[in-house]
């Protein structure tokens, strides 16, 4: 189980105006910004439960994650992670989850897909019949033979989001984070990752977190919906009430643009 309990957190920017003259000066006197990135956050999610995290650029949502990975620290509130403060215990934290950034990679650019795969099975210390076992499921389920002696940098956008999609779950990570991972895939491939999800979700029970600006995955995937925005949790609810204010149709643009027109976002 996830439970945050008035969770703040604040960045200090600095700032300046442009020129020679500015940069010396703030040199010697930094002027800082600060800008609240989550507000009195609050939110519990049960174990096996996929939840929608949606809301526009800026919201908090990015923060939300790196905290629940244990990556940043709040400056206050409380968070536990199937009993464990990330940040406190987070050797032991990351060995539990799976994290897939659409715009990041966690596979060696220039080697074939099974080498990262073997790395990672190292890395995280995983038996090797559990690793056998994990990887020919998942193969299995998103169509990798063919592209596991195939270097990285050699894959399309979607078969690269599969082979993310794996190397995450290779460990069987009883909580996955997903954070736009259909951001740029054909029509095909949304589908594809789409399907797996579900079905890692019904075999295995995990817990799955999707942060995506495509309403489509959340209409498909997500059993729940948490709206945040100017980081302060403005929405709780199930994906019916959800699509109820979005007009039944909360796939287009227009819809969720009015969505967060409604709560000032």
């Amino acid at each position: 189980m996830i439970e945050m309990k008035g969770i703040c957190k604040t960045y200090r920017v600095r700032r300046r105006e442009a020129g020679l003259g500015q940069a010396l000066k703030s040199l010697l006197s930094p002027g800082c910004t600060q800008i609240p990135a989550l507000q009195n956050l609050s939110f519990t999610i049960p174990d096996g439960q996929i939840t929608g995290y949606i809301g526009p650029n800026g919201a908090g949502k990015s923060t939300t994650i790196k905290l629940l990975c244990g990556i940043l620290r709040p400056d206050a509130g409380s968070c536990t992670v199937d009993g464990l403060v990330p940040w406190e215990h987070r050797k032991k934290h990351v060995s539990r989850l799976g994290v897939v950034f659409g715009q990041r990679s966690q596979l060696w650019w220039d080697v074939p897909v099974m080498e990262s795969f073997l790395l990672l099975r190292d890395i995280y210390r995983v038996p090797e019949n559990t690793f056998r076992c994990n990887l020919d499921r998942l193969a299995a389920l998103l169509d990798l033979p063919d592209l596991l002696r195939t270097p990285a940098r050699m894959l399309s956008l979607g078969q690269r989001m599969r082979c993310e999609i794996a190397a995450a779950l290779l460990h069987g990570p009883r909580l996955l984070f997903l954070d736009e991972p259909t951001i740029g895939l054909d029509a095909v491939s949304k589908l594809k990752v789409r399907e797996f999800i579900l079905e890692q979700n019904r075999l295995c029970g995990t817990t799955v977190i999707l942060t995506t600006h495509d309403m489509q995955d959340v209409d498909a995937l997500c059993q729940r919906v948490l709206l945040i925005g100017k980081g302060q949790l403005l929405l709780d609810g199930d994906t019916k009430k959800i699509r109820e204010m979005a007009g039944e149709n909360l796939s287009t643009e227009e819809s969720v643009a009015d969505l967060y027109r409604r709560f000032g976002i």
